[in-house]
């Protein structure tokens, strides 16, 4: 499956079940290019609110949380498949798992799905770079994180 690539670079610590969590969210106004769809930035953004939501309801962990305990995350890369356009007022469905661990790293694997219909809209994955907000740099992902991400 999908979720379960290899890339290039350091193996993963672990290899997760790969949970997949939804979140719905409406294409906006301010969201369509002079092709009249999404432009294809706009994904990326859907992706990380969708993640923000999560990490609360899901991985019972906010951002605000995450933040004092000195944490945040960082994309390091992002790989987008587009499949078929989102138009003005299509609500969809932002889907993500966290599919490995690395030692400062998350790999997150998502999927856009038009609610509608079900069909993909775009699919892909984000490395997340685990960094300390008092001094800037990757740091190594703590036990208490890889728990709360191991559901």
């Amino acid at each position: 499956s999908s979720n379960r690539i290899r890339q290039a670079g350091p193996q993963p610590i672990m290899t997760l079940p790969g949970t997949k969590f939804e979140t719905e969210l409406e294409v906006r106004p301010t969201d369509i290019d002079m092709f009249q769809h999404v432009h294809n930035s706009h994904y990326l953004d859907y992706v990380l609110a969708a993640r923000y939501e999560q990490m609360e309801r899901c991985y019972k962990l906010s951002m605000a949380e995450f933040m004092e305990r000195g944490y945040g995350w960082v994309v390091r890369t992002a790989h987008v498949e587009f499949m078929r356009p989102l138009g003005l007022g299509d609500k969809f469905l932002t889907r993500t798992w966290v599919e490995t661990i690395e030692r400062t790293n998350v790999r997150v694997g998502f999927q856009i799905v038009r609610r509608e219909n079900g069909k993909i809209s775009c699919d892909g994955w984000f490395l997340y770079t685990l960094v300390g907000l008092k001094t800037g740099k990757a740091e190594a992902i703590p036990d208490w994180i890889i728990e709360k991400y191991s559901i």
